[in-house]
């Protein structure tokens, strides 16, 4: 006969040894820094090193999917409208790695009815699996000029390299998402730089002009260096940890993996990605368009 008391209690067990989710955000002030592959990078080095990965992926060219050759069929809108579960629109890309595509319906997130955000909650609370991190790969082409999703998120890190237009389109979306929505506290990822020198040198000089005109807090998050073998996996559709495991990028990539599992998270934070969910769709009612125009 089955014991019921100790299915229950390990079954408890199981609950509360689960690590707390984490949703983190990766925005960019312009194209071609490389934040779509960074973000499938570090997805595949947090699953090698166990984590179950869930990426939301705002791109509506290529985007994360590509990076690893896959192609994406569906868009989260789908399941708020009924039309497709969400199994089906949830691409395996890794051993532990899935994407989400939601391009279509970040646009529409403060505008579903209330069926439409219950259908999108009641999906992920019967996700198999639940993830213990949420990545976010944010869209540059929001009409709201920053995702909500990194307005949500539990950190936000600002992808930029070591380029002076890379700098002040950065600076330009910190300093817009902070006085239009109040976000103050960002990450700084620098990809590309030479070595690690230049790469804290870059992020001490936006530092010190965000913190001169005290709209934002910058935290240093870290630095993927040049690596030809980082260009090579991505034209191979390879994640660069499992091809060039030694390579620079990759040992940069799995640092990185390792310590933003540390990051501390917010007092109030709690529940899985249902949880997460229904605060971002609760964020994205409330939002105002004009603001971060203003």
């Amino acid at each position: 006969m089955v014991d019921l008391h100790v299915d229950q209690a390990e079954g408890l067990r199981r609950l509360f040894a689960r690590e707390q989710l984490r949703v983190i955000a990766f925005a960019a002030g312009s194209a071609g820094v490389g934040k779509s592959s960074l973000v499938a990078n570090l997805a595949v080095c947090l699953a090698q090193q166990g984590k179950n990965v869930l990426v939301f992926d705002e791109g509506t060219k290529g985007g994360v999917a590509a990076c690893f050759g896959t192609e994406a069929r569906h868009d989260l809108q789908q399941v708020a409208e009924g039309a497709t579960p969400l199994r089906d629109v949830l691409v395996q890309v890794f051993p532990g790695v899935r994407v989400v595509p939601v391009a279509g319906a970040v646009k529409r997130l403060g505008k579903l009815d209330s069926a439409q955000r219950s259908a999108l909650i009641q999906s992920f609370s019967t996700l198999d699996d639940p993830a213990d991190v949420v990545l976010v790969d944010a869209s540059l082409e929001h009409p709201l000029g920053f995702s909500p999703f990194g307005l949500a998120a539990h950190h936000t890190v600002v992808v930029m390299s070591p380029t002076p237009a890379s700098i002040t389109e950065a600076y330009a979306l910190i300093k817009k998402a902070s006085l239009g929505y109040a976000r103050r506290d960002y990450r700084i990822l620098v990809n590309g730089a030479r070595n690690a020198v230049e790469a804290r040198a870059v992020f001490s000089n936006i530092a010190r002009v965000t913190h001169s005109r005290r709209f934002a807090r910058l935290e240093y998050a870290g630095g993927v260096p040049l690596d030809e073998r980082l260009h090579r996996a991505s034209a191979l559709c390879q994640p660069v940890a499992s091809l060039y495991p030694e390579a620079p990028a990759a040992k940069a990539c799995r640092t990185l993996a390792g310590e933003l599992i540390g990051w501390q998270l917010p007092e109030q934070h709690a529940g899985g990605v249902e949880h997460f969910f229904e605060q971002l769709l609760h964020l994205s009612q409330q939002i105002d368009p004009v603001a971060i125009y203003a």
